[in-house]
């Protein structure tokens, strides 16, 4: 076969990889990008630097020649200290040798989790709205995606109800992002209750995606993963990007099993082989005293969550409460536009970019998710000309 054949060809790209949409997110910026003065609320980005002493532990790491490969499974000091931290933060106790394996970011640790678990035809259930990987990751395992609309008037919190709807024979795995984006919603304990008893009683296993844990206002995060008889049936994943301000360092990592870290461990050395030695190096000052670093920025974001929450109710939109990460997600639906429509219409007439409730699943659609991890005097500004935008759409 020649090259002009190959290019005649229609089916060169994989079969089960021709109908997975680029990231929604991803395509809107970058009309974002190609734009000048525009207040972007789109990209779940913190708008810290670093903390600087994690900074300094990555460039002092360089200097002493740093430069190599790690283990597979993570530099051990760093695995040591990721499980006394996770025994105090969520009272998990984990075997920093054997059942910790570090991950390039919470993204290839989701990965790794889903193609560990499932065999082609699988289903995975997970609730929507949801982050725009996860129904792409099922698929590329060979497995089925089946999404679980939540709603509004459940403050986007998974329901009893909705899962019995769509469990059947092949669910395999449970799949929750608590707190969430896009919605910043979060689970009270009868929520994780009921939802660990599910589990077990339809032998589901359970990946808890919670990478945004410690960002959570006026109450206390509880990981599901910490329930009676969860922890042998749950992969517990968390990173250093949202909380420590760390999402160029690409450190994330798994908590399970012994046989399911095992299994992770193995794809990730024959694809990743290890995470950067200097990413590694800056997790570990991380956790030495993380509550210094994370409470200055959890208080800042508590205080542009109620600054927007209350200027979009302003606006007449509806609004959940968000009591997690740093995201919210109003309701435009009533305006007469889809989600784009919305937020092109947004971006064009006023310079302030928010993404399409559509890009997280058939459920955002209405929606659109503004991200208030951005300086208040920006947010104060983009709120003032979607307050401007708004009253155009109703006059």
């Amino acid at each position: 076969m020649n090259t002009n054949d190959l290019k005649l060809r229609r089916d060169v790209v994989a079969e089960h990889l021709r109908g997975v949409p680029r990231s929604g997110i991803r395509d809107f910026f970058e009309i974002v990008n190609s734009m000048p003065n525009v207040i972007s609320l789109g990209i779940g980005e913190p708008d810290f630097d670093t903390p600087w002493h994690v900074r300094e532990a990555s460039v002092f790491a360089l200097e002493k020649g740093a430069t190599g490969y790690t283990s597979n499974m993570g530099l051990p000091g760093l695995r040591r200290e990721i499980a006394r931290y996770v025994e105090r933060t969520f009272g998990l106790l984990y075997d920093s040798e054997k059942e910790v394996l570090i991950t390039v970011g919470v993204s290839e640790g989701l990965d790794l989790a889903v193609r560990a678990l499932i065999n082609p035809g699988d289903e995975v259930l997970y609730h929507e709205p949801c982050y725009v990987s996860y129904g792409p990751l099922v698929v590329f395992a060979h497995g089925r995606p089946v999404p679980v609309g939540t709603r509004l008037e459940d403050g986007f919190r998974i329901t009893r109800e909705l899962l019995e709807k769509q469990i059947t024979s092949k669910s395999r795995i449970l799949l929750l992002n608590y707190p969430n984006n896009p919605t910043g919603a979060t689970l009270d304990m009868e929520d994780i209750r009921w939802i660990s008893e599910f589990a077990k009683s339809n032998d589901l296993m359970v990946i808890t995606d919670e990478i945004y844990a410690e960002l959570t206002y006026g109450k206390k995060h509880v990981s599901i993963a910490s329930m009676p008889d969860m922890k042998e049936r749950t992969i517990f994943l968390h990173g250093f990007s949202k909380a420590w301000a760390m999402t160029g360092f690409r450190i994330g990592y798994a908590c399970a099993p012994p046989e399911l870290i095992e299994a992770m461990m193995k794809i990730h050395q024959y694809s990743m082989l290890c995470a950067p030695i200097l990413s590694q190096e800056a997790a570990v000052e991380a956790l030495k005293n993380p509550e210094r670093d994370i409470g200055e920025m959890r208080s800042e974001y508590e205080k542009h969550r109620n600054f927007i929450l209350r200027s979009l109710r302003d606006m007449g939109l509806k609004c959940n409460e968000p009591h997690g990460a740093f995201y919210i997600f109003p309701y435009v639906g009533d305006t007469g536009l889809s989600s784009k429509e919305f937020a092109i219409r947004l971006l064009e007439e006023e310079k302030v970019a928010v993404v399409p409730g559509s890009a997280f699943g058939s459920s955002g659609e209405g929606f659109v998710r503004c991200s208030y991890a951005t300086s208040l005097v920006e947010l104060k500004e983009a709120m003032s000309r979607m307050a401007k935008f708004i009253k155009r759409l109703r006059s």
